[in-house]
């Protein structure tokens, strides 16, 4: 049997549950902000895993997932200890917005500091009391406002244990993306300790496919770091595509965009991925791919501006079969299951 967790002066005993509130902050109008962290202290030693959501307090289907998984039976054999935070900024969250009243995104505020803005407490707190108690991570995402992302993973795919569970996780591509100053990815870097980052659906929005699929990879990370008994069939393999490098596709001119792209399209460079139009209907201006790859994010509303991002692309080096549609061809038949 393993030791008694100690989260934010609470003590957890090996076996039980326990909702830890982590003080932050006070507000202007005395109310009182704080970090809720759902700890699941299994009866035996294992690895110490935190799944976070709502770092941008507007990204919500990261809370769905996170209420699924601690909603599972399974939990009840678990090896170790699950640090669930369904919603990091509870600020953002409850204002609908990305960011905390100080405009600063969190996720551009780690290590934070306990001198600093709302965003650089909030910073501190959550590394303090969770990342650094943690042995791996996993932070869930969406696009953000007006914007569907393909289930995705962001890794750094250089180091070798996070490169295995990327692959485990299952998602349909993987993006073997750079650090950012201030990320809490790059904190857990400098710390040694692995960190997914997971992005699905839409902020504001909630995204059944998303949802589904990023518990089920949830699941599949804990299978492969022993917390969680492995599957009885495990024949099936992973069959994400590693993309080194992304870009964003912009709007030409300004107008009504009519996308013609789904996510997850096999896309050709030179490929027409959408028509901007005039508003009155006297002319049209053909939106085309700079690269070949797949589209894993694409902006949903019609109304552009030039220079709006449009289209998100993983590039591929190797080519595809041809026609081959990655929501066809990657996700199994069974994949809407958790």
């Amino acid at each position: 049997m393993q030791k008694p967790i100690r989260l934010g002066g609470a003590q957890v005993d090996p076996g039980q549950r326990a909702t830890v509130n982590l003080p932050v902050a006070r507000l202007y109008n005395h109310s009182e902000i704080d970090l809720l962290v759902h700890v699941v202290h299994g009866r035996r030693p294992g690895p110490c895993l935190f799944v976070s959501a709502a770092i941008h307090g507007d990204e919500i289907c990261g809370i769905e997932i996170i209420r699924r998984l601690l909603a599972r039976k399974n939990l009840g054999r678990l090896k170790g200890t699950l640090l669930a935070i369904p919603v990091v900024n509870v600020f953002g969250f409850v204002n609908q917005s990305r960011y905390l009243p100080d405009r600063r995104d969190l996720n551009r505020s780690f290590p934070g500091s306990g001198g600093g803005s709302l965003a650089s407490r909030l910073a501190q707190t959550f590394m303090r009391e969770v990342v650094t108690s943690s042995t791996h991570g996993i932070d869930l995402h969406t696009g953000s406002n007006h914007r569907g992302n393909l289930p995705q993973i962001r890794a750094a795919m250089e180091d070798p244990e996070t490169a295995r569970l990327a692959r485990a996780f299952g998602a349909p591509v993987i993006i073997n993306s750079n650090m950012r100053d201030g990320s809490l990815r790059q904190e857990g870097v400098d710390r040694g300790i692995p960190i997914l980052v997971y992005e699905g659906g839409e902020a504001l929005r909630y995204s059944e496919e998303a949802i589904r699929f990023g518990l089920k990879g949830v699941n599949a990370v804990m299978r492969a770091i022993g917390m969680l008994p492995p599957r009885r069939n495990t024949t099936t393999s992973s069959r994400s595509l590693v993309a080194e490098a992304s870009t964003w596709v912009r709007a030409p001119i300004s107008g009504v965009h009519h996308g013609a792209i789904r996510l997850g399209a096999n896309v050709e460079e030179g490929e027409t991925l959408g028509v901007i139009s005039d508003p009155f209907g006297e002319g049209a201006t053909a939106v085309k791919s700079p690269v070949h790859g797949i589209v894993i994010g694409r902006l949903n509303l019609p109304l552009v501006h030039q220079g709006d991002a449009l289209f998100h692309l993983a590039c591929l080096d190797e080519r595809l079969p041809e026609g081959m549609l990655l929501e066809q061809e990657l996700l199994p038949e069974d994949w809407r299951g958790s």
